[in-house]
């Protein structure tokens, strides 16, 4: 069976820590930004841990090195 490829447009845009959380940067600040709210654009700004347990194995699969 051939190795999986590691999914590089998750790469770019999700990591795991030491301890097994998934971290991705929060969508929404490329454009439009005159309509938000200080206090909104804040709270989107960094990285953030991903709160759904499926979607946080999801990102694992995809980040996976080949094996």
């Amino acid at each position: 069976m051939p190795k999986t490829k590691t999914n590089k447009a998750a790469k770019k845009r999700c990591h795991v820590t030491a301890t097994g959380k998934v971290l991705a940067s929060r969508a929404g600040k490329s454009h439009l930004l005159s309509s938000m709210t200080r206090k909104r654009k804040r709270n989107l700004r960094g990285t953030k841990v991903l709160g759904s347990k499926t979607q946080a194995a999801t990102i694992k699969k995809m980040l996976a090195p080949g094996r």
